[in-house]
Formats: C-alpha cells, structure tokens, sequence
C-alpha cells in the first residue's frame, strides 16, 4: 500500500472531509501554494528532525509540521517530545522513516519510531493543505477533521513566523 493510499484510507475510516488535488510534481510549499489557490498558512510543511534526548538516550525522531508561512523552532521541537536539541534527520533517514520523498511527506506517521507534532498554528486554518506521500497530489482536508484524527496532543508550539523581506 502506497502511503497515498494509507492516507486515503485513513481519512475514509474516519469520514473526514476531504479532496484531492493533483497537480504537478513540485515540492516548494510556496510554489504549490500558489498553483492550489490556498493561503501560504494553510500549507502543513513536514519536516523529519532527530532530537537529542537528556542523559544520554538514545535520539528520536519527530515529524513536525509547520505552517507553510513559518520555519521550525529546534528548540520547541525538542522540548515537545522532551527532547534537548533538534536538527534536520538526514535524507536517507527522512525517506525510510516516511516512505515519501522530500517534499511529499504527509502531517501523518506510519512509522511507530516518528513522533508527531504539529503547531498550534493550523488549528485555525479551516482547510489544511498538503502533499499526500507523492509530490504529484495533495490533500485539502478540513482542519477539524485532521484533529480529530491525529489528536489534540500532538500540538504543540514549534514554528516561528518567517521575516516578509521587501
């Protein structure tokens, strides 16, 4: 099963409102934005970091996902699943872990060693945007709906909002 078709299925088993969207295959958050007509917050951008955890445990990973008008805050990141510090997962690490090629990954773990974390930010978007595990589709789903099924727990404030340059 394609990680397209775990999404698919998973927001069918949970009668989510949601459509699909295909487009093609980009995986810049702003460009994809602009080409699906929704705003640059509603984009949900996943990122793979590794957390250094206290006391020497072993590192974990975590999927945090940022509104596509914020960059994520290490720091926060950490913190949310206890951890020390955060970085950038390598790529090979980011792709075994999802499944998905960069810039396709999905606000969803498949993967019991992926912690999930998602800013507080998208609450209030409505409709949450994203690229469903293959660079050429993405998902419009209604917020409440992603919630729902991902949990309020998984919340947590990990993004800063980026500078607008002139």
């Amino acid at each position: 099963m394609t990680v397209f078709e775990k999404i698919t299925a998973l927001l069918d088993e949970h009668q989510a409102d949601y459509r699909v969207v295909e487009h093609d295959a980009i995986g810049q958050t702003d460009v994809i934005s602009e080409i699906r007509g929704n705003a640059l917050n509603q984009a949900a951008k996943a990122m793979l970091l590794e957390v250094t955890m206290p006391e020497g445990a072993d590192s974990r990973y975590l999927l945090a996902i940022v509104p596509g008008d914020c960059k994520i805050n290490f720091k926060s990141a950490a913190r949310a699943i206890g951890g020390k510090k955060s970085s950038f997962a390598t790529p090979e690490m980011a792709q075994a872990l999802t499944q998905c090629v960069m810039g396709a990954v999905p606000p969803f773990s498949f993967d019991e060693r992926l912690a999930l974390r998602v800013d507080a930010r998208l609450q209030e978007v409505g409709t949450l945007w994203f690229n469903a595990g293959a660079l050429e589709k993405s998902i419009a789903l209604a917020v409440a709906d992603y919630f729902h099924i991902v949990g309020e727990h998984c919340c947590a404030e990990i993004a800063t909002p980026m500078a607008i340059t002139a």
